[in-house]
């Protein structure tokens, strides 16, 4: 183990404890289960803010979240939370599970197959937890 490793696990360990302190039911608190605190904007508010408020004439929210999906999967899908948030998001904005694994599909030729298997993984994952909740 290297001495960053060390440090990095120390540093865990010590945040662990301390949001421990703060709230006794942070002790088991995950990180990657971080990211289901944030709500999904409607559809109606993301068009407003993207879609109509920029340019009336312009990408719509659904189009828009589509190219940040493409932009996050072409750079390695390395940003774990906002990639399923932002897969969350152009579900809501009308975009298909096809429509996403396409765009994904997409950027192999740009940030490769490993970028293409981990932004696949984790949508993937985003479209299980749809199917898991109660309707």
């Amino acid at each position: 183990m290297t001495d960053f490793s060390k440090l990095f696990e120390q540093m865990m360990e010590s945040g662990q404890k301390m949001a421990a302190s703060f709230n006794p039911a942070m002790e088991t608190f995950q990180a990657p289960a971080f990211d289901k605190l944030f709500p999904t904007m409607s559809k109606d508010y993301m068009d407003m803010l993207w879609g109509t408020s920029f340019n009336k004439d312009g990408l719509d929210s659904k189009t828009r979240l589509l190219v940040v999906l493409a932009g996050l999967t072409a750079q390695g899908a390395q940003a774990e939370m906002p990639f399923k948030m932002t897969v969350r998001h152009a579900l809501t904005a009308g975009a298909t599970q096809k429509e996403i694994a396409e765009v994904i599909y997409q950027m192999s030729m740009l940030g490769g197959l490993p970028a293409m298997n981990k932004a696949l993984g984790l949508a993937q994952s985003v479209f299980a937890e749809n199917e898991e909740q109660p309707k």
